[in-house]
């Protein structure tokens, strides 16, 4: 195992691409995506059963060194801070 860190990104369908993009950018090589995330938060309720991508979320988790993170976190605060979403980033073992 080996120590790193594990970002998890909720941000709107919409802007999904958008944010893939940022992260290749930064050096991010690996990624997972669960579309149609439902919950609540600041905006309400995010139920998922929309037709379009205007009202779904999606979640994206990305397992990296602490160097990437923090260049993660500094491309995706002025989209959370624009359209909404979290990012958190913790401590993991990576079991490789």
């Amino acid at each position: 195992m080996e120590k790193a860190k594990k970002v998890e990104i909720v941000i709107d369908s919409i802007h999904l691409n958008n944010l893939l993009e940022k992260l290749q950018e930064v050096g991010v090589s690996g990624y997972s995506v669960f579309k149609d995330v439902i919950g609540m938060g600041e905006r309400g309720i995010m139920a998922g059963d929309e037709l379009t991508d205007v009202f779904k979320n999606s979640y994206l988790f990305t397992l990296c060194d602490e160097e990437t993170a923090n260049r993660i976190a500094e491309v995706v605060k002025p989209m959370l801070k624009k359209y909404g979403g979290i990012c958190a980033i913790s401590d993991v073992l990576w079991v490789k």
